[in-house]
């Protein structure tokens, strides 16, 4: 095994490509922009690192995206190897499109939302059909709740529906235009009391929140936006206090290719094993999770979770 692993990396392309893919998730396209090669070249690298055991990857509909194994021989051997594998200039540069890269995706998301703001409660209705999303969040949060955050809170549709049933809400988003239109539903005294309403522009992956500020926090239909959803859900354990709650809603893996133009989703939902995986990486014990059928034939997850540690309290009928 530890020859093949040997092999291949004897190719400096391919060392290349490993040294990117230890740092970040990326596509093939994407790949193909960092290193400036054609795609067959690309490709053919990949299948090699990949039939080696040295990469992973994961398809979502048309889009395949490669990083480094994550666990078992495979990393260790990275982790030892790695030391050795000079950092050159045009390794660094490399690094430093990557970045570049990912940061593009952010930026696009939020032009994407601050263009679609006006008419993304109608798409929100289109997706949900008639399911009350508000409606089941409330029912998640605790009784005598002390600060409940809206993460991704878009126009306020959720936000709105919160607010009797916390002391503090504060609500969370990335798109300046998205936040200019959840104002509009609240009245100008619970906007001039921070203590009672708290509308904060910040990325996820760094919130804009003290260490366990949060007694609930919800994140709703946004997962699937992110290049990294593990790493947001890492920032929201180090947001939720200490018996806090976390109510998670987002799509069941689909093929709806269609998603990605119309609401600029980066994944097509995620399987269930997956999206509590990623619950459980990040520090989270789950409590409860649920099937919903919604518009377009597509189905959400709803998981209510808390901080690892946490004694479970399943319903009948929730995952065992």
């Amino acid at each position: 095994m530890v020859l093949s692993y040997f092999k291949a990396l004897s190719d400096e392309t391919r060392l290349r490509l490993v040294h990117i893919l230890l740092h970040y998730e990326l596509s093939v396209n994407e790949l193909v922009r960092i290193l400036n090669m054609g795609q067959s070249r690309i490709s053919r690298h990949l299948k090699i690192l990949s039939e080696a055991g040295l990469l992973t990857s994961r398809r979502d509909g048309l889009w395949v995206f490669y990083c480094a194994a994550p666990s078992g021989e495979a990393r260790e051997f990275l982790r030892a190897v790695l030391p050795f594998i000079q950092a050159d200039s045009v390794m660094s540069a490399d690094l430093r499109t990557a970045a570049h890269t990912v940061e593009e995706r952010a930026r696009s998301t939020r032009q994407f939302f601050n263009a679609i703001a006006e008419d993304w409660d109608e798409l929100n209705r289109e997706v949900l059909g008639g399911f009350d999303l508000p409606a089941a969040v409330c029912a998640a949060v605790p009784q005598a709740c002390g600060v409940a955050v809206d993460l991704g809170c878009g126009t306020g549709a959720v936000l709105e529906r919160l607010l009797p049933r916390a002391r503090t809400l504060i609500g969370v988003d990335g798109s300046a235009r998205m936040l200019d239109m959840c104002r509009r539903r609240f009245a100008p005294a619970d906007l001039a009391n921070e203590n009672r309403l708290s509308l904060r522009i910040g990325e996820l992956d760094h919130l804009p929140l003290r260490d366990q500020e949060a007694d609930f926090v919800c994140i709703n239909l946004v997962l699937h936006h992110l290049s990294d959803p593990v790493e947001v859900l890492r920032e929201v354990r180090r947001i939720l206090a200490p018996g806090g709650r976390l109510f998670v809603a987002d799509f069941l893996r689909h093929d709806d290719e269609a998603m990605r133009s119309r609401y600029g989703d980066r994944w097509l939902g995620f399987d269930e094993e997956q999206l509590i995986g990623g619950l459980r990486r990040a520090g989270f014990s789950l409590l409860s999770c649920t099937r919903q059928p919604v518009g377009r034939g597509l189905s959400l997850l709803l998981l209510i979770s808390g901080c690892a540690g946490e004694a479970p309290t399943l319903a009948q009928g929730d995952l065992q």
